[in-house]
């Protein structure tokens, strides 16, 4: 191994261990201030807490160093980082555009859809989540965190008057009507990036969930475009 070779190693279990210790101290801490938690599913969380932060940790120091994402890793916070922009960027969402994208998706691939990573609007800031059943005949798809969205009941009021409405609503108090949104570039680096909004304006990041993180690690930067066609 040449010194180049050892050093470029050691940078990267360095990175690994932050990651990891700064994914433990923020996790450890959510189940610390779960109030509703029983015994049995703490325990089942921390028993599970050691894979899903080992994995989550190397995928995103793999995606750091093949430098395909436009996003930049911050060790020290185990989050992605990017430029935010000054206002939501939801305005080029169209609803029925939306609709008739999921549809066409589903027409053409179905099953294979399953897994992708797409964004969901809550209240002023944009979530990854993922499909996970895709009902064909009702025309509607389920999203592992968000529940079902019909693809035949879109209006276009609602997506604005949801639009509208989380320029109104504050940040600390979570929207209960989720809007799926179509994953363009611009939206998916918001999401992964935790930006937010308060009444229209930027306002601090939000660190994704150990959930979203991974999901994160999923999309294909270099091909995105291809990805979703």
């Amino acid at each position: 191994m040449s010194q180049n070779s050892l050093w470029q190693t050691n940078q990267q279990n360095n990175a690994f261990a932050e990651i990891c210790n700064a994914l433990y101290e923020r996790e450890l801490n959510l189940l610390a201030n779960i109030e509703t938690a029983t015994v049995q599913s703490v325990q089942g969380r921390l028993k599970s807490l050691p894979y899903y932060i080992n994995r989550t940790a190397n995928m995103m120091t793999q995606v750091s160093e093949q430098g395909s994402s436009p996003l930049t890793l911050d060790v020290q916070n185990a989050s992605w980082s990017t430029k935010q922009a000054s206002k939501l960027p939801v305005s080029g969402e169209n609803v029925q555009a939306i609709s008739e994208w999921y549809l066409d998706l589903i027409a053409k691939n179905n099953k294979l859809l399953l897994g992708l990573v797409v964004p969901v609007l809550r209240g002023e800031h944009i979530a990854l989540d993922c499909i996970d059943k895709i009902d064909s005949d009702k025309k509607r798809i389920r999203t592992n965190a968000s529940g079902w969205f019909s693809l035949l009941g879109f209006s276009e009021p609602a997506l604005n008057n949801a639009i509208k409405s989380a320029i109104k609503r504050p940040i600390n108090n979570p929207a209960n009507n989720y809007q799926l949104l179509k994953p363009n570039k611009k939206v998916m680096l918001s999401a992964c990036a935790g930006h937010c909004w308060q009444r229209g304006d930027k306002a601090r990041p939000i660190i994704p969930s150990l959930r979203e993180l991974l999901l994160s690690c999923a999309i294909n930067w270099q091909n995105f475009h291809k990805t979703l066609k």
